[in-house]
């Protein structure tokens, strides 16, 4: 097999036999990882646990065949909270945390948050499996390096645990490790081809990258202007960016998030771009930079985490006069369209379901219409405003919308959908549109006032 054609699942295969590990406890987050993890190489997982899911791919056929015990931690709030015990329910042998007065969106920093709680739920949890006779190979030397794309750092001694990434949590699970490696080794798990990172870029590859270089397209960036992004997640747009202008420009990555900018800055080094990137983190909330910096700022998909109207009076207090912003947010007051040969009634209810399979919003987030009155509400002239489209047609970001969309239907309305899938497949009309927010406004030569 080529690198090209390997799953999450194989990388992590590989990586086991390298380190001689027959059987593990795995911890990790989005369904994208552990799913295909629990259908290829379920024999080898002692446990599985999931902390705050994120069913990027949509939640994995036949999780009741996985005879392994199963824990599922989440907040008791909110919509990931419904998602989560939901997901618990399609485990043969699964098990439910809930952590009160607590809510688990892909963004929270759960382990950070409740430390103790989800310490204690992990290693009680760990303790039981391990009672039942479930023993994992035991790790005997410490290290770190990459295998098969996937890099891993191990810490500690013992029954072998494996923690895959966590989703937008800052700290991912470092406030977790020392106080597992008091009896256990353990693997940390990153690198391109999992977690957020990996969605992040397939997305990037996708019809969503594509809509992106249109509405940049539309700034008129020109060579020698300095650009800033915020939030910039693993980096796709910055390097698109830097390619597109050649390095002429001064470009500023900014992200609140350590780890994720940790792999974009190893993403830009691989593709020959760290000297055309300045990736720094910053809280896009109160961004560290002077007044009028930047000729461009972009911000693409950031305002639904945070204090939407912090966000944009920050973008448009570090941004020249005459200088440009581009914003782009999802659009959850909007339905997609799948283009399946399904009944009017079913084609409805996929098409409406789409607002409710993403991450979600926080509580000053925007992820609707509001974006247009916001940004004139901080007194930015628009230039372009209006809704548009991101087209999937092809490859995992296809497929992994299509499996969330499923994946919340019923047994009978999935089925029919998965036939549809394949007729269109065949006759190469299958697609799917997801909407997004997008606005490209200028700043008025007057400073503006709150």
């Amino acid at each position: 097999m080529t690198s090209k054609i390997l799953s999450s699942a194989d990388r992590v295969e590989i990586l086991l036999r390298h380190l001689g590990l027959e059987r593990v406890h795995v911890a990790a987050c989005m369904s994208g990882d552990w799913g295909d993890l629990v259908t290829k190489s379920g024999d080898r997982l002692c446990s599985l646990t999931v902390v705050a899911p994120h069913l990027n791919k949509g939640v994995p056929d036949r999780l009741h065949a996985f005879t392994s015990p199963s824990l599922v931690i989440t907040g008791d709030q909110g919509a990931p909270a419904k998602r989560a015990r939901d997901l618990v329910g399609r485990f043969g042998r699964g098990e439910l945390v809930e952590l009160r007065n607590y809510s688990s969106p892909a963004w929270a920093d759960t382990i950070a948050d409740r430390t103790a709680d989800v310490t204690n739920a992990i290693s009680d949890f760990l303790v039981r499996v391990e009672r039942e006779g479930a023993l994992p190979t035991a790790v005997t030397a410490n290290g770190e390096g990459e295998i098969a794309g996937v890099r891993y750092r191990i810490h500690g001694q013992g029954p072998a645990v494996v923690l895959m990434p966590l989703s937008l949590a800052p700290s991912q699970w470092e406030p977790l490790v020392p106080r597992l490696t008091n009896y256990y080794g353990v693997i940390v798990l990153g690198g391109a081809h999992l977690g957020i990172i990996s969605l992040l870029e397939e997305r990037a590859r996708s019809g969503y990258g594509e809509l992106v270089a249109q509405v940049l397209d539309r700034t008129e960036v020109a060579l020698g202007e300095r650009v800033l992004e915020v939030g910039c997640g693993s980096g796709a747009v910055a390097r698109a960016l830097a390619n597109r202008l050649g390095g002429a420009n001064p470009i500023i990555a900014t992200d609140i998030n350590p780890y994720i900018l940790s792999e974009a800055r190893a993403l830009a080094r691989d593709k020959g771009l760290s000297e055309a990137i300045k990736f720094e983190q910053a809280n896009a909330e109160a961004l560290p930079y002077p007044d009028a910096q930047f000729d461009l700022a972009v911000c693409t998909t950031v305002l639904e985490e945070g204090d939407a109207d912090r966000m944009l009076a920050e973008l448009t207090r570090v941004t020249r006069p005459v200088g440009r912003i581009a914003v782009l947010t999802r659009a959850i007051d909007l339905g997609w369209w799948a283009n399946l040969p399904v009944p009017g009634e079913l084609k409805s209810k996929i098409n409406a379901l789409g607002p409710s399979t993403g991450a979600g919003v926080g509580d000053h987030g925007c992820a609707d219409a509001s974006l247009y009155a916001r940004l004139t509400k901080v007194g930015l002239t628009p230039s372009m405003l209006g809704p548009q489209f991101a087209i999937y047609r092809d490859g995992e970001r296809l497929a992994d919308v299509l499996d969330r969309l499923i994946g919340a239907l019923s047994e009978s309305d999935a089925r029919l959908c998965r036939e549809a899938v394949q007729q269109a497949k065949m006759n190469g009309t299958l697609f799917v549109a997801e909407p997004f927010h997008c606005a490209i406004v200028r700043k008025s030569t007057s400073e503006t006032k709150d």
